[in-house]
């Protein structure tokens, strides 16, 4: 791991990353202003760099691309002042396809696009699972591509179609990708929003004042007074203008495969998600964690932040306390100190810190959301010990993550997944804990509203992360030598 690495990342780095989060806004007086606060209230879904694209009748498009938090780029008047317009759309990203660091302000969406019938702009959250092929195509037939990002592919499928009108041109260029995608994009006149034909990643659309919005999440409506109106629903294609919003239909209807993990991990509490608030159903994961997987306890503790709302169903549930053992520090910035040997081996204690006094002699359950490589829940419970515990219990409030995703998340390659090379008790001794558990397929279904669990024959959700079944065949993937599951 590279220094900007450790220090952009020192607790995180053994999370899985969303992509990015997308927001876009017309018909309110200033467009930049609003899409900084969407992308604000989405920063947990890309911490790495950020992007607005406007459009002004008299200046045309304006850009700006930064690297670093939204706070720390889009708040000075000098940068706002270069994006007038009343129509614009916004990006923040964690990269999984392209390059990382700071040579790759180049990778830093939104794209635009001049094209014959005017400027386009596109924002992309997901993954496209067949952009190495597409690409070798666009290269042979003179395409010169800017970025090393899969979402280019998008604007260079547009200017190659024949069709008369950006909105025709996307629906085009979007009939030739595969794998998952949520876009916004902008002309000079309209703010269009694309989910794919399983709507794997979200994207929802609200009214603000007499404009409208659209965003990854309801928190980004929220954070800007919006009235959420209703998800862009999968396959479908909404054009919006300052007066109405009409809806296209561009592909062959399929089930729907959401990700299930938006509901465990990704998306904030605060946000609703197919109709169900996400903290519900979080502590509703919880709840059914602790009937599959009781154990004797003194004390719930979460491990901060994302395990919170499961950890206080497991305890409501079990009858067992909830406490705050760990504390997070919430002002570690992305950079600290250099990391010298000594710093680097306090690793997670620069962000998490033992509430000893609470802890010490109690057998302690500690609830995570998941566990990728197992680096972090090691030295976590090498704390909890430090610190007195008696005992100490993992609860998983997601299935083991034993296949890597596709769909716009950044996952470790499949033999540095720790449920992929060791069953659950070979992973409870390499984490050195007393029991571990995680919440069964069937009981995460069961928590997120599928009252008979999961239906092997006709899933819900994407879950290929913990089942291995990938609903959109990852083509550039199987290329490059990946096994999918065998077939039982």
């Amino acid at each position: 791991m590279s220094q900007t690495d450790w220090r952009a990342h020192p607790f995180d780095d053994d999370k899985l990353k969303e992509e990015c989060g997308i927001f876009g806004v017309i018909g309110v007086s200033s467009a930049a202003n609003f899409t900084a606060l969407g992308l604000h209230a989405l920063q947990h879904r890309g911490q790495e760099a950020g992007g607005i694209v406007v459009h002004d009748p008299e200046q045309g498009f304006n850009s700006v691309r930064r690297f670093g938090y939204v706070r720390d780029t889009f708040t000075s008047q000098d940068v706002m002042d270069m994006l007038p317009g009343t129509l614009g759309i916004g990006h923040v990203r964690y990269s999984t396809a392209g390059s990382k660091g700071a040579t790759a302000i180049r990778d830093v969406q939104p794209f635009f696009g001049e094209f014959a019938m005017g400027g386009a702009a596109i924002a992309h959250n997901g993954n496209i699972t067949n952009a190495e092929a597409l690409r070798r195509e666009l290269i042979e037939r003179g395409s010169i591509f800017q970025s090393s990002s899969d979402s280019e592919c998008i604007i260079h499928l547009m200017a190659r179609s024949l069709q008369r009108n950006i909105p025709e041109r996307m629906k085009d260029a979007l009939r030739r990708v595969e794998g998952a995608f949520s876009v916004v994009a902008m002309t000079r006149t309209k703010l269009i929003g694309v989910r794919d034909p399983l709507g794997v990643r979200p994207l929802v659309l609200g009214r603000v004042g007499d404009g409208w919005a659209l965003a990854s999440e309801t928190c980004a409506l929220d954070i800007i007074g919006a009235e959420f109106l209703r998800e862009v629903e999968p396959g479908e294609m909404v054009v919006i203008t300052e007066d109405k919003v009409t809806s296209h239909r561009p592909f062959e209807a399929k089930r729907p495969r959401f990700c299930i993990f938006e509901h465990v991990y990704f998306s904030r509490p605060d946000s609703i998600l197919g109709g169900q608030s996400v903290y519900a159903t979080r502590e509703a994961i919880g709840r059914e964690l602790a009937k599959e997987s009781p154990v004797e306890a003194d004390l719930v503790c979460p491990v901060p932040d994302s395990g919170t709302p499961a950890a206080i169903g497991y305890g409501l549930e079990s009858g067992i306390p909830y406490a705050m053992g760990i504390i997070r520090n919430q002002y570690m910035g992305r950079t600290f100190i250099e990391p010298t040997e000594s710093i680097r081996n306090m690793g997670v204690r620069l962000k998490l810190n033992v509430n000893r006094a609470l802890i010490r002699g109690k057998r302690v359950i500690l609830v995570d959301d998941s566990v990728v490589r197992g680096t972090t829940s090691r030295k976590i419970k090498e704390m909890i010990l430090d610190a007195g515990a008696k005992e100490v219990h993992f609860r998983i409030a997601s299935p083991p993550t034993a296949w890597p995703c596709f769909y716009g998340v950044d996952t470790p390659q499949r033999e540095k997944l720790l449920a992929a090379t060791m069953s659950e008790e070979e992973m409870r001794d390499h984490l050195g804990v007393d029991s571990l558990k995680f919440i069964s397929l069937d009981g995460l279904y069961r928590a997120v509203g599928e009252a008979k669990g999961r239906d092997p024959k006709a899933p819900q959700y994407c879950d290929a992360c913990f089942s291995g079944e990938y609903p959109v065949e990852p083509s550039d993937q199987l290329e490059n030598g990946f096994q999918l599951k065998a077939a039982e």
